[in-house]
């Protein structure tokens, strides 16, 4: 599911490519769309979606309109910023990130669909669509065992941990047999005179 969104963020950016690839001066928009999950405390998952817009053409893109509508609101509730938002323009090699948070409300598996970008270009009257990448499939609020801090650490020193204080011993050993005390060196040197 999440392979077909992909392809057909890759074919509409392709689709809008071809369709202004007439014109040697034109914006072309590419957008990449992340979601990250945060569990809180308090047992609610927070969704933190980023979407950064890219103008790879040679030319300026005017009234960029970004429209995330993907996120039903029986499922999700925003919780800071907005799903959608408007730039004046982007410029040639310009980039535009835009952020949000959104708390789930329901548990299971959510796709994600491309966020859509509409932009005009002096040259033409009709708006122009972009689309960003999906996102990969969230787990909203998935049963998860709770994270074990350092667990990785206790399983090492549960099971080398007799042998590296072995090895500690010994080399401590070795180094103060090896290494003469600086009373030895100062008893060696009055012996000389």
């Amino acid at each position: 599911m999440a392979r077909s969104y992909l392809i057909f963020g890759l074919i509409s950016l392709l689709l809008v490519s071809f369709s202004l690839g007439s014109s040697v001066d034109v914006p072309f928009i590419v957008a990449h769309k992340k979601a990250s999950l945060t569990r809180l405390k308090s047992g609610a998952e927070h969704v933190s979606v980023s979407v950064d817009i890219y103008n790879q053409g040679s030319s300026t893109a005017y009234d960029v309109i970004l429209t995330d509508n993907s996120w039903p609101q029986d499922l999700f509730e925003v919780v800071s910023g907005n799903t959608s938002i408007s730039w004046e323009r982007l410029d040639a090699g310009g980039l535009l990130t835009h952020s949000f948070e959104l708390e789930g409300k329901a548990k299971g598996l959510f796709y994600g669909a491309p966020a859509v970008i509409t932009f005009r270009i002096p040259t033409k009257a009709a708006l122009q669509e972009a689309y960003s990448t999906p996102i990969l499939p969230l787990d909203v609020l998935a049963d998860r065992p709770p994270e074990k801090k350092f667990e990785w650490a206790k399983k090492l020193l549960a099971k080398y941990g007799s042998l590296v204080s072995v090895i500690s011993i010994m080399v401590l050993f070795v180094y103060l047999i090896s290494t003469p005390s600086k009373s030895s060196a100062a008893k060696g040197s009055k012996k000389k005179r």
